[in-house]
């Protein structure tokens, strides 16, 4: 049975499509069997990337290993049951064409709260949530008081984990596996960046997640999108001298497939 990895956060921009990119890549590169779903069905931006991936090694006439990635089918009205979604029709639908011959599947949610998103939630062995190095994305996860040094409460998208949590007990699955990936860190130690470390180490004891280093801001990822291309891409289309910042990136990428220790996954780049 494949594992299932979903990538979400309610709020856009926080790097989501960036690391499902790397990591799907990345698990592809290591050998495994990855298929992937985006869920953001306007703007599609992991569809995107990997359509860019395609059409560049064509061009190129070069053969990396590359996720497969698969769109929701579409499915006719009267095919639904009485009071069925057909959302959740579709979407499990997917999940069951993926399975069968997939070692991981990797959805990537929209940064806003759909029935797709919900349900998908619900489905995920491990969740992975990139949250930037500030109070206003971990608004989303839980409401602090104006010094920011006081949980006041769970905000709606850990209400949105909770009820998935509920949703698998019910069913009888085991526990989601809850990662948030701190992106965009200052390098420097500034107040913002201590009172977040405290308020995400209280919460994490408080609602049950684990965190994991994330990507840093870095010119090379806006870079690398156009040609649906990683980081551990470049040495195979003739990258000779990789710079700082981009040995450093590889490096935050390993760490991070490290840090969600997946099943039967050992980071060997």
């Amino acid at each position: 049975m494949a594992h299932i990895i979903v990538v979400g956060n309610e709020k856009g921009g926080a790097g989501k499509s960036t690391v499902s990119m790397h990591v799907a890549t990345a698990l592809a590169r290591m050998g495994h069997s990855v298929a992937t779903l985006d869920l953001d069905l306007r703007q599609k931006t992991l569809g995107r990337y990997l359509t860019n991936r395609l059409g560049f090694l064509e061009k190129q006439g070069l053969d990396l290993p590359t996720p497969a990635y698969h769109e929701l089918p579409e499915i006719a009205q009267d095919s639904l049951q009485p009071g069925e979604n057909a959302f959740d029709h579709r979407l499990s639908m997917a999940v069951a064409q993926m399975e069968a011959d997939s070692d991981f599947i990797l959805i990537d949610c929209p940064g806003s709260h759909t029935r797709l998103s919900q349900v998908a939630h619900s489905l995920a062995d491990t969740l992975i949530t990139p949250l930037n190095d500030s109070f206003i994305d971990f608004d989303l996860l839980a409401h602090v008081d104006s010094d920011g040094e006081e949980i006041t409460g769970p905000s709606v998208y850990s209400e949105l984990v909770w009820n998935a949590r509920q949703l698998r007990a019910q069913a009888g699955l085991k526990p989601i596996d809850w990662v948030v990936v701190r992106n965009r860190v200052g390098a420097q130690a500034m107040v913002n960046k201590e009172k977040m470390e405290r308020a995400i180490g209280k919460l994490a004891k408080r609602i049950g997640f684990r965190t994991a280093p994330g990507f840093n801001e870095r010119v090379i990822f806006r870079e690398l999108f156009p040609r649906g291309l990683t980081l551990l891409d470049l040495r195979d289309i003739g990258v000779k001298g990789m710079n700082i910042s981009n040995v450093a990136a590889r490096q935050e990428l390993r760490d991070l497939i490290r840090a969600l220790d997946l099943p039967g996954v050992t980071p060997d780049f």
